[in-house]
């Protein structure tokens, strides 16, 4: 497995990494991993039973569901931002992080407090708040640890063990409600206790990213210009149109695992188990498809991984029997989806960004993801409501395919390899 040093140069991306496939990461790539790892065993068992807890035990509808799965993607937005600009202005990384961590773990304990759907989202607004906090300071922590030329690696290692957690979860989830006479509120009870245990981690195993070696020492630290600023920069404002268009059109995979399990009429107890199988493909391929993207270009991999996530759209779509052929073809297209977009697009827009500007550059990036996402929910619920799955799923299938085509002429798709 991928070993770590507790050496503060390694930590700081400066020792020359040994060659091969098994050479070291830093420290800080590895101990963000782990608590990625834990922080999603608890928010993957939520995530597990969440769609038939709340359509099927507390009777929201497939509209409001949409709406609270678009909450749960870009409602957070404006946060994003905010915990980046306070991370870069602060150069306090790991302090935003962990409060976000920390604010994600007081939501799981709070969801055993409130019982209707609307309070329910309330509560998953919230903890998206803290998802918002965290997310970009994190992967700032992670793209200054390593150099330009290392990005799709090093993200590839930390969505590695991320997806570890996520694969782990579901897990968990389908043993409490196996064992569990009241295995909603024994869910969330076990995952209030695993988020707990990844905050102590990141208190205690990760450093704070070293500060820009070419500023001098005693030089006051400039202020962040503003967002427009920032997309004025090379390259990044192309990526964050290309995320937001296709984001658009990208069907949230609680929605595929609700017609995934309509197709195999699934019963309610084996639900959880869906996200295992993308869990597993996503943690097999994330190292490998990052270090391919570092070679081949990570904008065409990028691209690549939502044909993937069309294909699993269009599977569900075509008239294959309902057994394990389709069950596989779903998950390890949507699996391969997420290795090839998560980490990948951080990846490709770090070593666009100066190093004082990391956190709200990927913010921004996040945020105009997530945005678009939001809305792609909206609009996917709102068709479900009115026409029905089937033809919900077609139009985003036409969509994403439209929206491909669109970026691959205009948005060009040069490999974006570090020199």
């Amino acid at each position: 497995m991928y070993l770590s040093t507790s050496r503060a140069s390694d930590i700081a991306g400066n020792t020359p990494a040994p060659k091969g496939p098994l050479r070291a990461v830093p420290g800080t790539v590895f101990a963000l991993g782990l608590v990625s790892l834990v922080t999603d065993v608890s928010a993957e068992m939520v995530t597990a039973v969440l769609p038939l807890y709340l359509m099927a035990g507390l009777g929201m509808s497939p509209l409001a569901f949409g709406a609270l799965d678009g909450l749960h993607q870009g409602a957070t937005a404006v946060l994003r931002l905010a915990g980046g600009r306070i991370a870069d202005r602060t150069r306090r990384h790991k302090l935003v992080a962990g409060t976000g961590y920390a604010l994600s773990a007081a939501c799981k304990a709070a969801l055993l407090a409130v019982a209707t759907p609307w309070s329910v989202a309330a509560v998953l607004a919230a903890d998206r708040t803290g998802k918002g906090l965290r997310t970009a300071p994190r992967d700032a922590l992670i793209s200054l640890s390593v150099p330009p030329g290392e990005q799709g690696r090093a993200f590839g290692v930390h969505r590695a063990l991320d997806t570890a957690g996520a694969l782990l979860g579901p897990l968990a989830a389908f043993g409490v409600l196996w064992v569990a006479v009241d295995g909603y509120e024994a869910v969330f009870t076990v995952s209030c206790c695993v988020a707990v245990l990844g905050v102590v981690l990141l208190a205690l195993f990760v450093r704070e990213a070293p500060a820009p070696t070419t500023a001098p020492v005693r030089a006051a630290r400039p202020a962040p210009p503003p967002v427009r600023a920032l997309l004025r920069l090379p390259g990044l404002r192309g990526l964050c149109l290309t995320a937001a268009v296709l984001g658009l059109f990208t069907v949230g995979d609680a929605f595929l695992y609700l017609l995934l399990q309509r197709r195999l009429d699934l019963s309610a107890a084996y639900f959880p188990l869906l996200p295992v199988g993308t869990a597993a493909v996503f943690l097999l391929a994330a190292l490998p498809v990052g270090r391919l993207a570092d070679r081949l270009g990570r904008r065409r991999v990028f691209l690549g991984g939502h044909v993937l996530l069309l294909g699993a759209a269009l599977l569900l779509l075509a008239p294959v029997p309902a057994g394990a052929l389709l069950a596989v073809g779903v998950l390890a297209a949507l699996g391969l989806f997420y290795a090839a977009t998560d980490g990948v697009l951080m990846a490709a827009a770090g070593p666009l960004l100066p190093a004082g500007l990391r956190t709200t550059g990927l913010a921004v990036l996040q945020t105009a993801q997530a945005l678009a996402r939001f809305a792609g929910s909206l609009l996917f619920g709102s068709a479900w409501t009115l026409w029905g799955p089937g033809a919900a799923l077609g139009l985003a299938a036409t969509g994403l395919l439209l929206s491909l085509v669109a970026v691959a002429v205009f948005g060009g798709t040069r490999a974006d390899r570090p020199s």
